[in-house]
């Protein structure tokens, strides 16, 4: 296992340590009132539940600018537990599975749009680029699971909710989801290669 390369880092990862700076202060504010970790993580699930009400309304601004206040909560739970020291593997859990239902809200209610307003294709690709979505994190649950890490591809949950907000800030929300839908794909694919390549590379030199 340690002569595996460098494990390749996703563009959450670089991102990371330069925004710490700022999170840490407004994390140790939180610990003082007495909000936990997982409270924030609960507070911004909720919040995409109501912008998956609103899209579902055709409410895309309003929506959009939803998203991008819930993106510190997103940050700030990881930076609470830390500073708290309370991390925990149920914690993590609570995250990844946070993540899935906040993207699914989203793209359920951009579905509901499309059913009321009869637009298939709205319908169609709502749900392929959920199906994607979902794909993409799997592949990355289940390549952990078997000990390897994998969080490359063109487009991880930074990059795919970057690419929501600019679909619901300028209403532009056909070719947001073609791009969703194919992009993920796309993503789960790369992942797919990576894997089987670090799993042949790993039994060729097991075999050395």
């Amino acid at each position: 296992m340690s002569d595996r390369s460098p494990k390749p880092q996703s563009f959450t990862d670089n991102v990371r340590p330069r925004v710490a700076g700022v999170l840490q202060p407004i994390g140790r504010g939180l610990l003082r009132l007495g909000i936990s970790a997982d409270a924030i993580t609960l507070a911004g699930t909720l919040l995409m539940a109501v912008v998956g009400a609103l899209l579902a309304n055709g409410q895309f601004l309003i929506g959009g600018v939803l998203v991008i206040l819930s993106a510190p909560l997103d940050a700030l739970d990881g930076t609470v537990a830390r500073l708290a020291g309370v991390t925990s593997k149920f914690g993590a859990f609570l995250d990844s599975t946070s993540d899935r239902y906040a993207e699914g809200f989203i793209l359920i209610g951009l579905l509901i749009y499309g059913l009321t307003r009869r637009n298939d294709w709205i319908v169609v690709l709502s749900f392929v680029a959920m199906w994607g979505s979902f794909v993409v994190s799997y592949t990355r649950a289940r390549a952990e699971g078997l000990g390897y890490d994998c969080k490359v591809g063109l487009l991880t949950r930074f990059e795919r909710f970057i690419l929501i907000i600019v679909m619901l800030l300028t209403g532009w929300i056909l070719p947001g989801l073609i791009a969703l839908a194919a992009l993920t794909h796309v993503t789960a694919l790369q992942r797919i290669i990576y894997v089987r390549s670090v799993m042949r590379s790993g039994s060729s030199k097991s075999g050395t």
